[in-house]
């Protein structure tokens, strides 16, 4: 049954047993070579991890780190397509290309410490944990774009190829091409997470492509030999090629709309991952330019203070500068753990202010804790906290400060100008670390430094002459300049382009103020954490201190300022930003004494008052009128009053606005006098108001009640709804402000009246309630129910239809009478016959 085989044709396949001995002298059948499918794959795997890295453009600033991925891509693919060439097995193929990529990198990356520039030592071990710590401290430190230092670009070498061994291992070995897309997404969720802007279109495409190539390939060509030559290959594998490709692609626009923590939009663009929600806390540096751009304001920290106003809430230190990040120092063999008792590691000769601060972290979450400067004493957390020395921040390692409420007692030194003035030029006892400064620092950084101080005699006045410099009408404060320009972060580089462009926000006028006061001997660091922030309308007592106004702070409010040392005082705070947070008495313009000059011709001192508006620009075959001259055309004043009106009264008639009315009509009830409250029949009507502002609170927020509905079936419906969260949890507070709500609605309703329930006034359940209802609700139902109150546009719909239900209902009472007529008088007329 054996033939000799053609080329071409299959080989020879015995059926029902085992072959006879094959006769002396007949060719041996041979194994079909693997063929083009190894280097088709390689180049489509090449295709799809590259098109995916596109992505990482806008997380890393330029396209000098791209380079180095291309190679070491290419390496490990086409080390894997040679070794598949020359049949190596699987396993073999697999520790081959994990050669190859140890030494693409020490090639690239460690070619002094490896042994003939690309064989491992342990010299290039001790730089990979050198350029892996790099690497941490940058995504700690930096925002995006980040400059592409030698750590980052390793660990993205590294990363992506470690993935081209993935997505060859899923496609080749174990059969399974669809699964490797799961590594492209992995790419692109980096991008997702972090770019304002997502993945964006090329990486979107270049990913996609590349999956159908890989999808393609892997239907095209068969994996073991046997199958080459069959008649598999047509137009069949063809189509199912296309649906798969299809259908992922589908996926990967509809799936994200249905996934929580992607915002509305089609992926690529417009669906931006936030997978921490509204929990998300405040990260060092990395995520506050993106906290401020935030529409939405969340992390929400509420606290009250005996001080005279609002406070800067301070997180993180940031003192640790090695010239391309500035990133926490956190000091873990200095730190000191409980934070009932804080002493600061250096002496204060000045007087001491005294402050309470009651503080409601909420659902901000984060693993520093928020308090005023300096802490002495925190009581009330959850959970182990460490503090440090140096800095007295305070943070834990396992727990975090969501739903804190802790009380913070801190001493502040009482600095003033004159101390400040008076303060020696020459700090003892202060680190070198808040003095260390990279030898690569730019030109324009030192060159700027030394021009704007070049009249100061004290380390204050330099300081308030850098103070002043950024504060000037040079610069300008925003919040898109530096991305669009691509110098977003707070690296040296970053540095010297803002200082060009003279545009940015808090970390590009904090960074520049610490480094250029380093430059001039001055210690400095970089907190951050909030400005201050907004009265909420609310009074919080606190124990033994009395009642004081309650302040509200968000991601909106996320801040970071330079604080620098001077000897007696400790570390003081400053405030270089434009249009953002409040400068200290000490470092207004009106505070400066009369004898220290700032500026270098010795005539503009800091009490020169700012200018006023600037006069228009007149444009070319304008005239522009002088001002107050008659001739000057009132019709845009007038047409802006009018406008302003309009505004005001479409705000008085908003839903909002009668809503909230409403809400305080229904809550601010005088209650009963005694007399009143005991006659018989009485009925108090609070609880009835109450449960009318909890029925309408749900609708609000999307859970009407019916009129089939009894009191007791409505309340158990809403507590077992998503609106109101968990109970036994955070939200416990809520489920027991509607039971308590309801029982006392029934109790009104259907009871006999036995005297007022020992429960919490009506409105401050309703606020627990209404909190509840916000914070587990999407942001669209949150703006609906608090600018667009289902409840209240009911109100007006039935009001707006009262009118013609009135007409309405009259035609129906002429027209029943009519008839009623004209039956009677057909009853009465004699019939036709």
């Amino acid at each position: 049954m054996t033939a000799t085989s053609h080329l071409g044709t299959p080989a020879p396949v015995q059926l029902g047993g085992t072959s006879g001995p094959k006769p002396s002298g007949s060719p041996r059948p041979q194994t079909p070579g693997p063929g083009p499918y190894p280097w088709v794959m390689a180049v489509s795997i090449v295709v799809a991890v590259l098109g995916a890295a596109l992505s990482l453009n806008g997380v890393l600033r330029g396209w000098a780190w791209f380079m180095p991925l291309i190679t070491t891509v290419l390496v490990v693919a086409l080390t894997l397509a040679l070794l598949r060439t020359l049949r190596a097995k699987p396993l073999l193929a697999t520790l081959g290309s994990f050669a190859s990529l140890a030494g693409i990198l020490s090639f690239t990356f460690f070619r002094q410490e490896s042994l003939a520039g690309f064989i491992p030592t342990a010299g290039t071990f001790t730089a990979v944990g050198r350029l892996i710590k790099r690497a941490a401290e940058t995504v700690v430190s930096e925002s995006a774009p980040v400059a592409p230092n030698a750590g980052i670009v390793f660990v993205m070498c590294a990363c992506l190829g470690l993935l081209v061994i993935l997505i060859d291992a899923l496609a080749v070995p174990l059969a399974m091409p669809a699964a490797s897309g799961i590594g492209l997404l992995a790419v692109m969720v980096v991008p997702a997470t972090i770019k304002p802007q997502s993945v964006g279109v090329a990486g979107f495409l270049g990913a996609a492509v590349g999956y159908l190539l890989i999808l393609g390939c892997s239907h095209w060509f068969a994996p073991d030999a046997r199958l080459q030559s069959g008649s598999g290959r047509g137009a069949g594998q063809f189509r199912r090629s296309l649906v798969a490709g299809g259908l992922a692609l589908a996926l990967a626009m509809v799936v994200p709309l249905a996934i929580p923590g992607f915002e509305t939009g089609t992926f690529p663009q417009g669906s931006r991952l936030s997978p921490w929600g509204t929990s998300n806390g405040l990260n060092p540096m990395i995520t506050l330019g993106n906290s401020l751009r935030s529409p939405t304001g969340s992390g929400r920290i509420t606290y009250a203070t005996s001080a005279s106003g609002p406070l800067y809430l301070r997180s993180v230190t940031i003192d640790h500068f090695d010239g391309e990040t500035w990133a926490p120092d956190d000091r873990a063999a200095q730190r000191r753990a409980g934070a009932d008792r804080l002493e600061t590691g250096y002496s204060v000769q000045a007087e001491v202010v005294n402050t309470v601060t009651s503080v409601n972290a909420g659902l901000f979450t984060s693993p520093y804790l928020p308090a005023p400067f300096a802490p002495a004493s925190v009581n009330g957390l959850n959970g182990r906290w460490t503090w440090d020395p140096a800095t007295l921040s305070i943070m834990s390692t396992e727990t975090t400060t969501r739903a804190q409420r802790y009380v913070v007692f801190s001493g502040a030194p009482k600095v003033t100008a004159e101390s400040l003035s008076q303060a020696t030029a020459a700090p003892q006892g202060i680190s070198e670390d808040f003095l260390r400064i990279p030898g690569n620092l730019p030109d324009i950084v030192r060159q700027t430094a030394d021009s704007v101080t070049a009249s100061a005699g004290s380390n204050y006045g330099k300081a308030l002459a850098i103070q002043k410099y950024l504060r000037s009408g040079e610069f300008t404060y925003s919040l898109q300049a530096p991305v669009q320009n691509g110098y977003d972060g707070n690296g040296l580089s970053v540095l010297a382009d803002f200082l060009a462009v003279k545009s940015g926000y808090c970390v590009h006028f904090s960074s520049a103020m610490a480094v250029m006061a380093r430059a001039e001997g001055i210690p400095s660091r970089i907190a951050v954490g909030y400005a201050p922030g907004r009265l909420t309308g609310e009074s919080v007592a606190l124990v033994g201190q009395g009642s004081f106004p309650e302040y509200e702070v968000d991601a909106r409010d996320a801040h970071a300022w330079p604080e620098l040392y001077f000897e007696g005082l400790g570390w003081v705070p400053f405030e270089p930003t434009p249009s953002r947070g409040v400068p200290p008495d000490y470092a207004t313009e009106t505070s400066v004494p009369s004898n220290l000059s700032t500026n270098a011709d010795e005539k503009e001192v800091l009490t020169t008052p700012a200018p006023a508006t600037p006069a228009p620009v007149p444009l070319p075959g304008v005239e522009t009128p002088a001002t107050g001259s008659p001739s000057a055309n009132p019709l845009p004043v007038i047409g802006g009053a009018a406008a302003a009106v309009a505004l005001l009264l479409a705000f008085l008639w908003s839903p909002r606005l009668s809503r909230t009315i409403l809400r305080r009509r229904r809550l601010n009830q005088k209650p009963p006098d005694e007399a009143d409250a005991l006659q018989p029949g009485y009925k108090d009507p609070a609880p009835e108001l109450a449960w009318a502002e909890l029925q309408d609170l749900a609708t609000d927020y999307g859970l009407p009640s019916t009129p089939s509905e009894t009191p007791r079936h409505f309340s158990t419906r809403l507590r077992s709804s998503a609106a109101l969260g968990d109970a036994g949890g955070m939200d416990d507070a809520a489920h027991v402000a509607v039971a308590s709500l309801t029982s006392d609605f029934e109790r009104q309703r259907y009871g006999r009246q036995t005297g007022p329930a020992a429960t919490p006034a009506a409105a401050t359940r309703i606020a627990v309630v209404r909190e509840t209802l916000r914070n587990n609700a999407r942001w669209l139902v949150r703006f609906r129910a608090d600018w667009l109150p289902p409840s209240m546009m009911r109100r007006w719909v039935h009001a707006l239809g009262a009118p013609f239900r009135s007409v309405g209902s009259l035609a129906t009472v002429v027209g029943r009478g009519f008839a009623r007529w004209w039956r009677t008088l057909r009853g009465v007329l004699p019939q036709r016959r």
